[in-house]
């Protein structure tokens, strides 16, 4: 399909296919799957806003890549007026080995190591290694020419070489005593499936994001999400973290495996719970996400 006329349905519809890809690339871009979801959902936002008009769209899926590969560099650009500007390094000197030895690298690279490339290199490497795009097509979603492309792609690969032959090793993330206070009581109230007295934790104002399915705002209308878990026997919580930021695990009981199955983000204001995120119906976010978990 080159052309299409996109409403909001076909839209919605398209990014149910598509959005495990999105998130594939959002969130190695960010370096982060948390990050990644929000870009994904930026992502719908500034599409929805665009088709607003009955407007034809050429070939809507690099369309839709190219509104990503904007409200990523949004994102960098918002960190990096934040942060401290990552480092580029020149490695054009090494030489390139196989195409397909290089896409296996990239696959299996973790979120981190995509982080210590350049933007324009690490944008390239993801769209040609990791979703398979061809030059041409990673042209038209990054706007570069095909000879920035390549150069891009060319030095990407060589420093995802040189930091596989390195030990990569991440600094084991920490929990502040009352956070984990906090976050150990939420999870054993909910493991003890006493659901009045963790809604006797949350805000009346609480927001509550069930990622990829529903949004809730208020006490009343988030009483009935616990509703809903306890209407199951699919989960139990423990502690831990996704990306290095603290979060409460997912796992099935009765799988017969410690897989995680999902996550939630908690965030407190004033003693009580302001903000939930749970992840539980977007498994996508899990297959680049670096999880651990806590002891105890």
């Amino acid at each position: 399909m080159n052309t299409a006329k996109l409403d909001r349905v076909a839209l919605e519809a398209m990014l149910g296919s598509l959005r495990p890809k999105l998130h594939r690339y959002c969130a190695r871009m960010a370096g982060s799957v948390i990050d990644g979801e929000d870009i994904v959902q930026e992502t719908l936002i500034k599409a929805l806003q665009a088709i607003d008009g009955d407007a034809a769209v050429e070939r809507p899926e690099q369309w839709l890549f190219r509104i990503a590969h904007n409200a990523a560099q949004d994102h960098l650009r918002r960190r990096q007026r934040e942060q401290a500007r990552m480092s580029e390094t020149d490695m054009t000197t090494i030489e390139d080995p196989s195409a397909s030895a290089d896409a296996r690298l990239a696959t299996a690279a973790s979120l981190r190591s995509f982080m210590q490339l350049a933007t324009v290199q690490r944008s390239a490497v993801i769209l040609v290694d990791v979703l398979g795009l061809s030059l041409h097509e990673t042209c038209e979603v990054s706007g570069a020419t095909l000879a920035a492309t390549k150069a891009a792609l060319h030095r990407g690969r060589s420093q995802l070489r040189l930091l596989a032959s390195q030990d990569e090793q991440a600094p084991a993330p920490k929990l502040d005593a009352d956070d984990e206070r906090r976050l150990r009581r939420y999870v054993d109230l909910f493991n003890a499936r006493d659901f009045d007295a963790v809604r006797a934790l949350i805000a009346e104002d609480i927001q509550l994001e069930v990622v990829n399915r529903t949004r809730m705002r208020g006490k009343a209308q988030v009483s009935n999400y616990f509703g809903n878990y306890d209407r199951v026997q699919d989960w139990a919580l423990s502690l831990g973290f996704v990306d290095g930021r603290p979060a409460i695990l997912i796992r099935n009981p009765q799988a017969g495996d410690d897989a995680v199955r999902g996550f939630m983000l908690v965030d407190w204001q004033d003693g009580k719970v302001s903000h939930i995120r749970d992840f539980r119906y977007a498994p996508y976010c899990l297959a680049d996400a670096d999880i651990r978990f806590i002891d105890g």
